[in-house]
C-alpha cells in the first residue's frame, strides 16, 4: 500500500509540473489571476462533481469543523499566483525544485514538532541529507540558467 501511495504521489507532483508549464503561457494570455481562478474554477467544479457522486452521505458537516482547519484554502490561491508569476520567468525545473525546497523544508518542520495534529517523525539525519540534495539540485539548475 505504501507503495502504491509512493507512485500516486510521485504523479500529483508530475500534474503540478503540467499545471506550471500551462499557467505560464495562459498567464501570458489573460492575465495571472483570471489563469489562477480559470486553475481554481475548473478545479471546484471538478471537486463538485467529484463529491456529488462519490462522497459519503453521512460525513459530519464541513461547517461543524474548526476553523483553523479551513485556513489552508488561503494558500492554495497563493501558490498558483506564485506559479503563474514564476514559471515563465525562470522555467518549470526551476520553479518545481524551488517550491520542492520549500515544501520538504516546513515537511520536515511539520513532522518533527507533529503540528496541525499529524503523529511526530523526529528529523534525523536521512531527512536532512534529502533536504541538502535539493538545496544542492536548485542551486545545480540555477548555476545552469546563468
Amino acid at each position: 500500500m505504501n507503495l502504491l501511495l509512493i507512485v500516486l504521489v510521485v504523479l500529483g507532483g508530475m500534474g503540478l509540473s503540467v499545471e506550471a508549464g500551462l499557467l505560464g503561457p495562459l498567464s501570458g494570455q489573460v492575465g495571472d489571476l483570471w489563469a489562477t481562478l480559470s486553475i481554481f474554477g475548473v478545479g471546484a467544479a471538478l471537486t463538485f462533481l467529484l463529491m456529488l457522486f462519490f462522497s459519503p452521505r453521512d460525513a459530519p458537516s464541513f461547517f461543524a469543523q474548526p476553523g483553523w482547519q479551513l485556513t489552508g484554502g488561503i494558500l492554495g490561491p497563493g501558490y498558483v499566483v506564485i506559479l503563474t508569476l514564476a514559471t515563465p520567468v525562470i522555467g518549470v525545473a526551476m520553479t518545481m525544485i524551488g517550491i520542492l525546497a520549500g515544501q520538504v523544508l516546513k515537511s520536515l518542520l511539520i513532522d518533527h514538532y507533529g503540528w496541525f495534529g499529524t503523529t511526530p517523525r523526529p528529523v534525523d539525519k536521512r531527512r536532512l541529507l534529502a533536504l541538502v540534495c535539493i538545496a544542492i539540485a536548485l542551486a545545480l539548475v540555477a548555476g545552469g540558467k546563468a
